[in-house]
């Protein structure tokens, strides 16, 4: 295991299997260092190694503040995600590690080894009020490192055990993995799963999300978790305007076709050094239509790029943020969505001092 020390910046080739093609000065470090392409080898300039690095972290959960989340509660075992969505707003966290939102957050991941005994812990806690948990707010907990590591599933293990209630959101496949553990929490109406899809065009999606399962891997993960009985919805997210909100329908439609009981989206949001990767890469991707995205993005957020403010980062504002919503609300009438939502159970959390916990 690496320690986290060393770090680099600047301007590098594009790399397959990598959405960001540099690595921008972080918000805390005007210092950038430039990489010559001509000093890079080929292996080099065809790929970059995923770093793991140990957190050492002493909790787990991280509370949310935002009104427009639907939980006060995340569970994050990854920091950094090989996924490399380059549109993902956590990047700029990677910048309080002293690295980069760009190639850093895409290759130098850190993993909290002991995450499912400090979530144990934390459930322990006299001041814990059972209420759902969210893996995760801010990285995908099945990113390729986790079929290796298993901490998230180290994590199911702990909420079924304490009976408390827990979401799931992510873009892999690898979340059938769990089948077991996620079942058993669903016939006691303790989990929801969500599938986020952001377009069904594979080759788009191999562009905008490199090393996510691919949109037909997404789908057939929402059939057979409902088919297994586990609630699951799909995530429309994000809604890139001019790219992908023509795609909204058809993707709630499959969907629902495939077993989702209900659905969601959110439109992009570029905070801090996202902004300049996500045009980087329209330029670089989509050089004839980047013109045409931005100017559609920049009508959804009065003018600008992003939009912090709680109550429209999510969803946007103007003529065509309305019209995405009302094709979501249509879409979803359409489908036969959204029309059963029973919250979580939380009246069956118990605690290791209750001598029932079988694992402890």
């Amino acid at each position: 295991m690496t320690s986290a020390s060393d770090h680099q910046t600047g301007q590098m080739p594009r790399r397959r299997g990598r959405a960001a093609a540099a690595n921008p000065a972080t918000r805390f470090d005007p210092v950038v260092i430039e990489f010559d392409p001509a000093e890079l080898d080929a292996d080099e300039l065809r790929s970059i190694p995923t770093q793991f690095f140990e957190d050492s972290s002493r909790s787990i959960l991280s509370r949310n503040n935002s009104p427009d989340v639907p939980f006060n509660y995340s569970v994050n075992a990854y920091r950094g995600c090989e996924h490399g969505c380059i549109y993902c707003y956590a990047r700029p966290s990677h910048e309080y590690l002293g690295w980069s939102a760009g190639l850093d957050f895409e290759t130098r991941i850190l993993i909290k080894r002991d995450a499912p005994a400090l979530l144990a812990d934390a459930f322990e806690a006299s001041s814990w009020q059972p209420q759902v948990v969210a893996l995760s707010g801010n990285t995908d907990p099945y990113q390729p490192a986790e079929r290796k590591l298993a901490l998230t599933r180290g994590c199911l293990e702990v909420c079924l055990d304490y009976r408390n209630p827990v979401g799931v959101i992510s873009k892999n496949y690898l979340v059938t993995r769990d089948m077991d553990i996620l079942q058993e929490l669903a016939t006691r109406n303790l989990v929801r799963v969500s599938i986020s899809v952001t377009t069904l065009r594979a080759d788009l999606a191999s562009r905008l999300e490199p090393r996510t399962s691919g949109p037909s891997r997404r789908l057939d993960a929402i059939e057979a978790l409902a088919q297994a009985q586990v609630p699951v919805g799909v995530m429309v997210a994000p809604v890139i305007p001019g790219l992908t909100d023509e795609e909204l329908p058809v993707i709630i439609s499959e969907a629902a076709r495939r077993g989702a009981s209900r659905a969601g989206y959110t439109i992009l949001r570029l905070p801090g050094a996202v902004e300049e990767l996500f045009v980087r890469w329209l330029e670089t991707e989509l050089p004839l239509r980047s013109d045409r995205i931005m100017g559609r993005i920049r009508e959804i957020r009065g003018g600008r790029m992003s939009d912090s403010r709680f109550g429209n980062r999510m969803r946007g504002e103007g003529v065509w943020a309305d019209a995405v919503a009302d094709l979501f609300r249509t879409a979803c009438a359409k489908a036969g969505l959204n029309s059963r939502m029973s919250p979580l159970s939380v009246d069956q959390f118990r605690r290791r001092a209750d001598g029932q916990l079988s694992l402890f």
